[in-house]
């Protein structure tokens, strides 16, 4: 597919086109064809989105403590946001892939959609600056970022509490997962009612992964507004 179409998508035209292409070459593609390939941006796209949503977050959310914050960053910047993000935009149709990843499924995995997502953002970066980075980031988690919705996040677990209660029961945080370093973790946690799983999420601390199984475990009971 053209990246004309996709600079449409994205509301930008680049001016080094050589930067989006790069952004949207899997280090697949890049070892079969010696080009270079997302990584790097992937690097630099990564801080460029935690200090846009971080600034965001700071004037929207006046009244919330840095710890709360970081919390609420921590749900906007996950990979299973940002690969929604990319899924909505339609990202995996302009990657370029060698043969067995595409065969493998690439355009769909998670992980390829995040790692593309910062990269193109920090493409757009370099090709335009921080206020153009910051209008893309508005566009790629549109809905996510209301704050009424942000606070929500705040609440999932208490919220999560009274509606089990209300049937006499409590819900119970189960340990799935830590991956990453030890400098760096990353947690997973499945929210549990009697035994039944409601919800999984995954955090940078065990406290912001049981919140994001809460807040999962609203959305699939329909108690998320």
């Amino acid at each position: 597919m053209h990246l004309r179409e996709l600079e449409a998508r994205l509301g930008h035209v680049f001016r080094d086109e050589k930067l989006l292409e790069t952004a949207l070459t899997h280090p697949s593609f890049g070892g079969d064809h010696h080009v270079p390939h997302y990584q790097r941006l992937e690097f630099l796209g990564d801080a460029v989105l935690e200090l846009a949503v971080s600034r965001y977050l700071y004037f929207e959310l006046p009244d919330v403590d840095e710890g709360k914050l970081t919390r609420i960053r921590a749900y906007l910047v996950r990979e299973e946001t940002l690969s929604r993000a990319a899924k909505r935009l339609g990202l995996g149709e302009f990657i370029r892939f060698s043969v067995g990843e595409e065969r493998s499924g690439g355009r769909s995995k998670p992980s390829i959609l995040c790692d593309v997502t910062e990269a193109v953002l920090a493409a757009v970066y370099l090709d335009a600056g921080f206020d153009e980075a910051v209008r893309l980031v508005s566009l790629l988690l549109g809905e996510e970022l209301k704050p009424e919705l942000l606070k929500d996040h705040l609440d999932a677990k208490s919220r999560l509490q009274e509606l089990l209660q209300r049937e006499g029961q409590m819900p119970e945080y189960e340990f799935v997962s830590m991956e990453g370093p030890p400098h760096a973790p990353l947690f997973c946690y499945r929210a549990l009612r009697a035994g039944e799983e409601l919800g999984v999420g995954q955090g940078t601390s065990k406290q912001s992964a049981q919140q994001a199984a809460a807040l999962e475990a609203l959305k699939r009971m329909g108690a998320y507004r």
